[in-house]
C-alpha cells in the first residue's frame, strides 16, 4: 500500500511540476505594415472588355477614376504572314469611354489592352 502511495504522490508531484513550468512558444513574426510613402504608388486603369469576332478584336474601355489612362490595343495574329496589329494610343480621361478595333486577315491568335495611367 505504501509504494502505492508513494507512486501516487510522485506521479502528482511530477503533473504539477510539468503544468506550472511555463512553455516557450516560438510565434511567427508579424511585419509592420508598409506607410503609404514606401509602398507602390496606386495606379488607376481604365475597365476593357475585348470582344474577338472572326478576325476583328474591339476593346471598349471606359475609365471611372480621377486620373487619365492612356490604353493601347494589341492584336497577335495566328498566320505567320499575317502582320500584327497595334492600335493608336488613346487617352481616357475621367468618366471617358473609347472604343479600339483591329483585325487580322485570317485568325487571331491573340489580343490585349496595354495601359499606361498618366
Amino acid at each position: 500500500m505504501r509504494t502505492t502511495w508513494c507512486s501516487a504522490s510522485v506521479l502528482v508531484s511530477l503533473t504539477v511540476l510539468l503544468w506550472a513550468t511555463p512553455t516557450a512558444v516560438s510565434q511567427p513574426r508579424i511585419e509592420e505594415p508598409k506607410s503609404r510613402s514606401q509602398s507602390q504608388p496606386v495606379t488607376f486603369e481604365a475597365d476593357c472588355r475585348i470582344v474577338v469576332e472572326g478576325s476583328r478584336a474591339t476593346a471598349y474601355c471606359h475609365n471611372p477614376y480621377p486620373e487619365t489612362d492612356r490604353v493601347q490595343l494589341h492584336v497577335e495574329c495566328e498566320r505567320w504572314w499575317d502582320v500584327d496589329a497595334d492600335s493608336a494610343p488613346v487617352s481616357i480621361g475621367p468618366a471617358g469611354y473609347a472604343e479600339l478595333t483591329e483585325r487580322c486577315w485570317k485568325e487571331i491568335r491573340e489580343v490585349w489592352v496595354s495601359h499606361r495611367p498618366q
